[in-house]
């Protein structure tokens, strides 16, 4: 069985491929890829050779953790059957790639346990469902705190934003230095940090992934208050001793998302309570893939870019 993939064969060497699949075990799924969606956290620090070693990783690779598809061959044990929609984030069963994260593919192969159904209605916004999740895992759980102020206006930020207040929390502030981001907020302001005077935020939500930040967000802070690290950080994080000391100030990291996340998450969007209208700002036929990658890692008015598979089936 072959799959036309996105394969980045080394930092900046991006291109279809064809590419040989692993033959699938006695209960794994084979599914069709309708739509899948580019990263501009970690894959772009895969695409330009700065992401630091992670488990698995090597090139030539096929990336992509973000994919909607139907099920295409299903086992009677697999608990799906042929005709299911699902959201697959990603899979490792290509022979001479390394699949990392491997949902960037017309076809992929996976065991069952990594696949979640999804309403068919979702269509291209299937494949949001990993950033909702990642979203939801950094406020939801016993003893997290949900932001009164998130830095970043991209989708994540966003996502975390109406979470807040789908919980039924005030309304978030949000930083963001881009005109291009600063619109498209529903329910809570949008604004440039220059213009921010408070200095009483109680937890601080990073979905920009700067750590240069963590001085000035130290000061934004009362004391006790707490900074939660939810984007991908290269470069090791520092800040003044003094300051924090002060404040008494917490930090704590989001980790990525698990299977409960995704499953609170899906129930949510399917009964209304978190839209994904508006994140999905660019969409490509998967044939012009090398092109979607560039805009999607350079252009600052994309949000999110997905990938059209219809074509190449």
């Amino acid at each position: 069985m072959h799959s036309t993939a996105v394969m980045l064969e080394g930092p900046r060497k991006l291109s279809l491929a064809d590419v040989r699949l692993v033959d699938p075990g006695a209960n794994d799924l084979v599914v069709e890829i309708k739509h899948s969606g580019i990263s501009t956290g970690t894959e772009k620090l895969f695409y330009t050779g700065e992401m630091p070693p992670f488990p698995g990783m090597g090139y030539p690779l096929v990336p992509g953790y973000e994919a909607a598809g139907e099920v295409v061959e299903a086992s009677a044990g697999s608990g799906f059957k042929v005709g299911d929609h699902v959201f697959v984030p990603g899979a490792n069963c290509y022979d001479g790639a390394f699949g990392l994260f491997g949902g960037s593919s017309s076809r992929l192969i996976t065991a069952p346990e990594r696949v979640s159904r999804i309403d068919a209605g979702l269509g291209a916004q299937g494949a949001l469902l990993a950033l909702a999740a990642t979203a939801r895992h950094a406020m939801a759980g016993q003893g997290k705190t949900v932001p009164d102020l998130i830095v970043g206006h991209g989708v994540l930020g966003r996502l975390l934003a109406r979470l807040t207040i789908a919980a039924g929390a005030p309304a978030p502030t949000v930083w963001e230095i881009d005109e291009t981001r600063q619109a498209g907020a529903v329910g809570y302001d949008v604004i440039h940090p220059d213009a921010d005077e408070r200095r009483d935020y109680q937890c601080i939500y990073d979905a920009s992934g700067n750590g240069a930040l963590l001085n000035d967000l130290v000061g934004r802070i009362v004391k006790g208050g707490e900074i939660v690290l939810a984007g991908f950080y290269t470069q090791p994080l520092n800040f003044a001793f003094p300051p924090a000391f002060m404040k008494e100030a917490r930090f704590r990291i989001a980790a990525e998302w698990n299977a409960d996340d995704l499953i609170a998450t899906r129930a949510l969007v399917e009964g209304g309570g978190l839209s994904l209208d508006g994140l999905i700002t660019h969409e490509r036929n998967a044939a012009d893939a090398s092109d979607a990658y560039e805009q999607a890692f350079t252009d600052p008015a994309c949000l999110k870019m997905i990938l059209d598979w219809s074509a190449i089936q």
